[in-house]
């Protein structure tokens, strides 16, 4: 996978607020450290490095020789790098925090811009690759030469494209386009089309055509995604309720429909993906949350869910858990997690592993693979988290999670529950709930062998 794009050196400067400043009515911020890292293009290439399956990512940028320059490549040790000539100093964001919150930016460096780019060694750094287009309005989405090598990438290939309002247009043939609501707006303006914000559906297949773009995902926050393809055009709710740090969940749909594609997934596929990934991504803290992690992907742990359980739990609320394959998604597992959910305030998913699965099941399962699994049942309302675990039992998972209540299906008793002691060791209660008859996994794969 290739990123092409503007990369800028994010600095946090995090500390403590109790106090007003003396001469002005504005915070102090007791600074206790600062931390560096790769924002713009190379936060989306880290984030398309640490997704499962997803090939070797080379970025494509514009880099300064200088200090800031020699700090972005120090951090992007991980990813290979084919740097653009670039004019100016390093763009540098500086966000100064405190109790996890932005108080202030200061952004300095630039233009950013390319210089010198080779069409050849840029033909190379595309060439078989999937493509995605960080575009951060420093200039490379502008550069004729950086223009034409994407074309032609788009021409032989899938080119994801996140645009900027003061970037370059997409090029013509791409395969997804991912603007926002607001960057839809601006462009719908610069292009002369009607643009209706509570219609962002229709924006979407306008913004499609007028790109000649194969697919347009117009993303709205909270509310989720629409998708045009072709003249087809389908909301994708989000399924999130929790409230995080958004900072980088563009990047986090692009990034993800990028992988998706490199993986030969559709783009209804790749969106649906993406849309859960960004919901998880914002409630595990956006782009700070994952520089907080030193840039590694959130654990198959509790992690990036404790917040969230503490907060249910501060509120007087109850969290409930259930378990188990969900290989083959269906009408009794849809009513199953929707009654578990009812049970309390927060339901958790520990989902086996793909090896959990193979160990449990046998050679020819799961159908369908860990990755898949998890964005079908986070797609849901009823599911509020998912973790994933990799034992033959989740009691690891569980006795990290500490649920009020742990929920089972009506195949099982509590007397054969492994994990049924360990759940009422801390209080917790273990529920069974009657199944949707004549509805199994087991069930669906005898018709589908039956019918080849």
């Amino acid at each position: 996978m290739a990123v092409v794009g503007d990369v800028v050196l994010d600095r946090d400067l995090e500390g403590t607020s109790t106090r007003l400043c003396p001469d002005a009515p504005v915070p102090v911020v007791d600074a206790d450290h600062t931390r560096v890292s790769p924002g713009g293009a190379g936060l989306a290439a880290l984030m398309c490095a640490r997704i499962d399956r997803v090939p070797r990512v080379r970025l494509v940028a514009p880099l300064a020789d200088d200090a800031a320059g020699k700090t972005l490549r120090s951090e992007l040790a991980d990813i290979e790098v084919r740097a653009l000539g670039h004019k100016g100093g390093t763009r540098t964001k500086t966000r100064i925090r405190a109790g996890g919150q932005t108080l202030l930016r200061v952004d300095d460096g630039g233009p950013a811009t390319p210089r010198d780019v080779d069409p050849a060694r840029l033909a190379d750094a595309l060439a078989g690759a999937v493509v995605l287009v960080s575009d951060y309005g420093a200039g490379t989405t502008r550069d004729p030469a950086v223009r034409a090598g994407l074309e032609h990438a788009a021409r032989d290939g899938d080119v994801v494209w996140d645009p900027h309002p003061r970037g370059g247009s997409p090029v013509t043939g791409c395969a997804v386009v991912t603007p926002n609501l607001a960057e839809a707006l601006d462009a719908a303006g610069a292009l002369g089309l009607d643009a209706d914000p509570e219609r962002p559906g229709e924006l979407a297949r306008a913004l499609r055509r007028a790109w000649e773009a194969r697919a347009v995902v117009v993303t709205v926050g909270s509310e989720g995604a629409w998708l045009a393809e072709g003249d087809d055009l389908r909301q994708i709710p989000s399924g999130g309720r929790e409230a995080g740090d958004p900072c980088g969940a563009g990047d986090r749909v692009a990034a993800s429909i990028a992988a998706s594609l490199s993986r030969r997934e559709s783009a209804a596929t790749a969106a649906v993906r993406a849309v859960a990934d960004a919901s998880r991504w914002v409630a595990e803290g956006g782009a700070a949350g994952f520089r907080g992690r030193g840039n590694q992907p959130a654990p198959s742990t509790l992690d990036g869910f404790a917040h969230r359980i503490a907060r249910t739990r501060e509120a007087g609320g109850v969290v409930v858990a259930t378990g188990g394959c969900f290989d083959v998604l269906h009408a009794g597992h849809a009513q199953y997690l929707r009654a578990a959910r009812e049970l309390g305030d927060l339901l958790v998913v520990l989902l086996n592993s793909d090896a959990s699965v193979r160990r449990l099941k046998g050679p020819g399962r799961p159908v369908n693979p860990v990755a898949d699994r998890r964005a079908l049942l986070e797609a849901l309302a009823s599911v509020d988290a998912v973790v994933v675990f990799d034992e033959d039992d989740p009691r690891h998972a569980l006795d990290a999670l500490r649920p009020d209540v742990w929920v089972k299906g009506g195949d099982y008793r509590v007397a054969d529950l492994p994990e049924a002691p360990i759940v009422h060791g801390w209080g917790g209660r273990v529920e069974i709930l009657p199944l949707l008859s004549g509805r199994s996994t087991t069930s669906i794969l005898d018709r589908i062998s039956d019918a080849g």
